[in-house]
């Protein structure tokens, strides 16, 4: 299988990553008239696509014993069964994410959903395996919170420039960001016990997980939305050609990013990869910001919140680093 030659190939791929993580939702911005439900399940085919065409072409180089087939025939079934269980989680956690994102824009659910993510993921890996330095770790967590909670602040204070603010994106956030903080630990576990699985394998394996689990999570939000009325999968098959492009382009792009992140750490280690692939949400709240003006008008109060929410998330992302390096 391929795995980066030198430091600087695996930088490149963990920054493309983090760009394609901040970036893929830019194709649901851009949909018209096409509800996220039905959109998503173009997303949920085109992550499991690319994860298997990268798997059999990168994945399959050499086609020595760390090959996708080798590796996935060697394999413990109990790690493609936690990978699975991981991939449905975070399947959960993304549609919430892209609710979220249609309530309160990019710049808001992103980092509020990302950030809370980082701090359950932190806390819960380092009470599964206390290593690192707590004092970093802990001032992290802090400063994540508090990124949260300005970019929260800054959207609030668009009620006072005449714009709708919901309090239920803000809740699907905090749901969003709790579980997209608990699926990586089965994805750690498949990657670190008994006969594990290569990176290759575990994207293929974790997006299957997340497709399939849309039979369950997304059919519920299409009989109960968070916004609007029921719909359907007759509004899928008559949604609009560029509805369904758009949707399999996100996925094409979100699964292109995780392979390449996960790819990048076999050869940099878990801790960069990991702070570089959660600078996506200031990449997607710089789109929100400055491509979709999802600020505009709000005044200079929301403006300074969101410039002190990237400082603190910047801060938190160095410190969690740190701390496990």
């Amino acid at each position: 299988m391929f795995t980066p030659p030198s430091l600087s190939i695996a930088l490149m791929m963990m920054i493309t990553s983090a760009v394609c993580w901040g970036s893929w939702a830019n194709t649901y911005k851009g949909v018209k008239n096409y509800r996220f439900e039905l959109f998503y399940w173009d997303y949920a085919i085109g992550i499991f696509l690319i994860s298997l065409v990268l798997a059999f072409t990168m994945g399959s180089s050499g086609h020595d014993s760390t090959s996708f087939a080798n590796n996935v025939q060697s394999a413990d079934t109990s790690n493609i069964v936690s990978t699975l269980v991981g991939g449905a989680i975070f399947n959960l956690a993304n549609l919430l994410l892209v609710a979220a994102i249609d309530m309160a824009g990019l710049a808001v659910a992103f980092p509020v959903s990302i950030g809370i993510a980082l701090v359950v993921g932190t806390i819960l890996s380092y009470a599964l395996q206390p290593k690192g330095h707590a004092i970093f770790l802990a001032i992290g967590v802090a400063c994540a919170l508090v990124a949260v909670i300005l970019d929260g602040k800054a959207y609030g204070s668009l009620a006072s420039a005449g714009r709708s603010v919901s309090r239920k994106s803000i809740i699907t956030c905090i749901v969003s960001g709790v579980l997209m903080g608990l699926w990586a630990p089965f994805v750690t576990r498949s990657m670190t016990h008994g006969n594990t699985l290569g990176p290759y394998s575990v994207a293929v394996f974790l997006t299957l997980g997340a497709l399939l689990s849309c039979f369950i999570w997304n059919i519920y939000f299409m009989k109960k939305p968070l916004v609007g009325e029921p719909v359907n999968f007759s509004g899928f098959f008559s949604g609009p050609p560029s509805g369904h492009l758009l949707g399999l382009a996100g996925g094409v792009i979100w699964g292109t990013g995780m392979v390449f992140n996960l790819v990048a750490a076999s050869f940099t280690g878990v801790a960069i990869s990991y702070a570089i692939g959660q600078s996506a949400p200031m990449v997607a709240a710089l789109w929100g910001v400055l491509a979709w003006k999802e600020f505009a008008g709000s005044g200079t109060r929301a403006k300074i919140y969101l410039a002190l929410m990237f400082v603190f998330y910047g801060l938190a992302i160095l410190l969690v680093a740190r701390a496990n390096g």
